[in-house]
């Protein structure tokens, strides 16, 4: 027999009381959404009869190894532990190549456990007890070898699309994203949206890999200009900070669909940036100054 949602969700609130236990401290694990275990209890209890938004939160796991705290973003999809979770690894502490052979590494071993086990405190405690193999592997062991890596470094620039951008709590998941991972750019808030990032190639993917789950509808990555570097990408970047813009809009407000941004400050917004080309590419159209 199918395990239904109710039961699934129960395991969940079950597996997050688990987790608040072993990590008391409201600094190592972080909830994406507010009050979202309230709204899963009421949905349980019976005294709401939309079913919650999925779960997303960090955990944040310290070793003696670690000179920061490794970041594991958890999303569980309504039907975990039937399926498997959605998770990744993110750590000062390592470079490119070993985030990727550490998520590799810890998606095969939740892979590798039994569906229908509540699983992430097993991840959790694995990412404990392994992470330090992989911070060791990550240290240069003479001057080539930082040479070689400081060759790899890709400049990346992504031009994101979307229908809209309204949301306070989505907003302030952006920015925050965004300057965690030293990318800079903007978002512009309102109907459309645009979101425009850049930086290290892989720390735009993890941003752009985070910010759609668990299911953003109506977004899509427009453009996107890369250039190898072997030193500063200052030099290259835009924009000096990423920042949110918001400009004079047309509409009520409380109507969404009639609230649009005014695109001509936006396209002069692009044009002191150098990126007045973008415009047609992001709308399909050709502004006219």
């Amino acid at each position: 027999m199918s395990t239904s949602l109710r039961e699934c969700l129960e395991l969940q609130l079950l597996e997050m009381e688990m987790l608040f236990s072993m990590f008391p401290s409201k600094e190592d694990i972080v909830i994406n959404g507010v009050n979202l275990l309230s709204i899963l209890r009421r949905y349980l209890e019976g005294t709401s009869e939309s079913p919650p938004p999925a779960i997303e939160f960090s955990v944040f796991v310290k070793t003696e190894d670690l000179k920061e705290k490794a970041e594991m973003h958890v999303y569980l999809p309504h039907s975990y532990p039937t399926k498997e979770p959605q998770l990744f690894v993110r750590s000062g502490s390592l470079d490119k190549l070993q985030h990727n052979d550490l998520n590799k590494c810890l998606a095969s071993y939740v892979g590798s456990l039994d569906r229908g086990d509540l699983c992430v405190t097993n991840a959790i405690q694995w990412l404990t007890d392994n992470i330090s193999s992989y911070v060791e592997k990550s240290k240069p062991t003479n001057g080539n070898e930082t040479d070689l890596k400081e060759d790899s470094i890709t400049f990346h620039r992504m031009w994101i699309y979307s229908h809209h951008i309204y949301r306070q709590e989505l907003r302030k998941k952006i920015l925050e994203y965004a300057k965690r991972l030293d990318l800079t750019g903007f978002c512009l808030t309102g109907k459309p949206g645009v979101i425009c990032i850049e930086g290290d190639k892989e720390r735009c993917e993890e941003f752009w890999r985070d910010i759609r789950y668990p299911n953003w509808k109506h977004i899509s990555c427009k453009h996107t200009e890369s250039r190898d570097v072997t030193d500063s990408m200052d030099a290259l970047r835009l924009f000096q900070s990423f920042e949110e813009l918001i400009f004079e809009a047309h509409g009520d407000y409380g109507l969404r669909n009639d609230y649009h941004m005014d695109l001509g400050q936006f396209f002069e917004f692009l044009r002191k940036h150098q990126s007045e080309h973008i415009f047609q590419i992001l709308f399909g159209i050709e502004a006219k100054p």
